[in-house]
């Protein structure tokens, strides 16, 4: 795998690195492709359960686009270059397995959109969030003017996205874009221990529950109380559902195999 994305594989999860940190992780089509294989081989890997996203170095998350790649665009290729990414994105998103942002620094434009595609977000107290695309005369390509509007607010939103200024890691907690912010050295600690603990679920009872909490963001409540009762009765026909029950009639651990 190109060294530009690295994956360390732990005790039932796995922790993928953005390792371009001489030029503060920033996103280009090298780093994107291997990003996307990374992605599909880890979906693949049943002992895989969890997924956490870093950046290489103690300055950037991923600082953005790659500008020199970027000036290259003109309106065809600059569409399929958002395309790319927003491919790559969505299938983070859509990822049966939670995928977890350690964001430990710089997370802007293309970053800030990487850390919003992850199930929950993590990150230190020097970090820095933004879409500063519009100082470049351009919009958020990889899903920034979708996401972030529905995770903060369109009024919050449209003030990052317009202004194009960033936020501290502590104003981030505030709008609820991460769901804590730790010391530099205590990051990656507490969000190993976090995928620790979600990698020793149900594999089947973690991907319902992604794909139930993505039809809420996407369908009225009706709609999606109609959808959670359907996959409630499907994961009801799991062996993992067995053993989870029977485990906690017997007052032992759970042994969940992922069928």
């Amino acid at each position: 795998m190109n060294d530009v994305v690295l994956v360390q594989p732990r005790n039932g999860y796995a922790i993928l690195t953005i390792n371009r940190p001489e030029k503060l992780n920033a996103l280009n089509a090298e780093v994107l492709e291997a990003l996307e294989r990374a992605v599909r081989t880890l979906e693949a890997d049943a002992s895989i359960r969890c997924v956490v996203i870093t950046g290489a170095g103690e300055k950037a998350f991923v600082a953005g686009a790659d500008i020199a790649q970027l000036h290259e665009q003109d309106a065809h290729t600059g569409r399929l270059f958002a395309e790319f990414g927003q491919r790559v994105f969505n299938a983070i998103e859509r990822s049966g397995k939670p995928y977890i942002a350690a964001v430990n620094g710089f997370a802007l434009g293309g970053g800030c959109e990487l850390a919003m595609a992850c199930h929950m977000r993590f990150a230190t107290e020097n970090a820095k969030f933004g879409q500063p695309e519009i100082n470049l005369g351009i919009i958020p390509g990889y899903g920034g003017t979708q996401r972030l509007p529905k995770l903060i607010g369109a009024p919050k939103a449209l003030e990052l996205i317009l202004g194009g200024g960033m936020i501290s890691a502590a104003e981030a907690l505030s709008l609820g874009l991460v769901n804590a912010v730790h010391p530099q050295a205590d990051l990656l600690a507490v969000v190993e221990a976090l995928a620790q603990n979600l990698a020793t679920k149900a594999p089947l009872a973690l991907h319902a529950c992604l794909e139930a909490v993505r039809v809420a963001a996407d369908t009225s409540l009706l709609e999606g109380l109609h959808a959670e009762a359907s996959i409630f009765g499907r994961v009801c026909g799991t062996a993992d559902f067995k053993e989870g029950t029977q485990a906690f009639l017997e007052k032992r651990t759970a042994q969940f195999s992922g069928r």
